[in-house]
């Protein structure tokens, strides 16, 4: 957020007299935790470069609203879903494997992910284009991913198929 004003601000707006010392005991002292700067600071240092997510790296996002076509009262107690009414939602469609940059055309699980803005709280709905998932159990989630992505160090795909075995 850029600063406005002739000071520096913290996020919260608090004005800053000296951004470039710590608040210390005394001047040779151990740092404070109430130096809020200092802390606000650290954080967007760690947090300036976030890393790219595991699986679904790869999407296509957009905001819009939903609107039922008739009352699902009978099947659900959600309010949206048993008035017309018109619900903002922000929906993601993205791939499973693929990383930021991989095509659109490869093979691969798509995804999707959806939250309903809703007067009783945001309803999330996520899925996959599969039937049936190909594991049974979580623990094995992490190991199915590893496998159809390529090693870290070595780019060698498919390398972990070989060394994961089946559920």
């Amino acid at each position: 957020m850029a600063q406005r004003g002739s000071y520096l601000t913290t996020a919260q707006g608090a004005r800053l007299y000296d951004t470039d010392h710590s608040l210390k005991a005394d001047p040779r002292g151990p740092v404070l935790l109430q130096d809020h700067h200092l802390r606000e600071k650290i954080t967007h240092f760690g947090h300036e470069r976030i890393p790219e997510r595991v699986v679904h790296a790869r999407g296509a996002a957009a905001h819009g609203v939903f609107r039922g076509y008739g009352s699902a009262a009978n099947i659900s107690k959600a309010a949206f879903l048993a008035q017309a009414v018109e619900t903002p939602v922000f929906v993601r469609f993205s791939t499973v494997l693929g990383s930021r940059g991989s095509a659109d055309t490869v093979r691969d699980t798509r995804g999707f992910a959806t939250k309903f803005y809703t007067e009783e709280g945001v309803f999330d709905l996520v899925g996959n284009n599969i039937p049936v998932f190909s594991i049974q159990d979580a623990i094995k989630f992490p190991d199915i991913i590893h496998a159809g992505k390529p090693h870290p160090a070595t780019r060698e795909h498919y390398g972990r198929c070989t060394r994961t075995p089946r559920n």
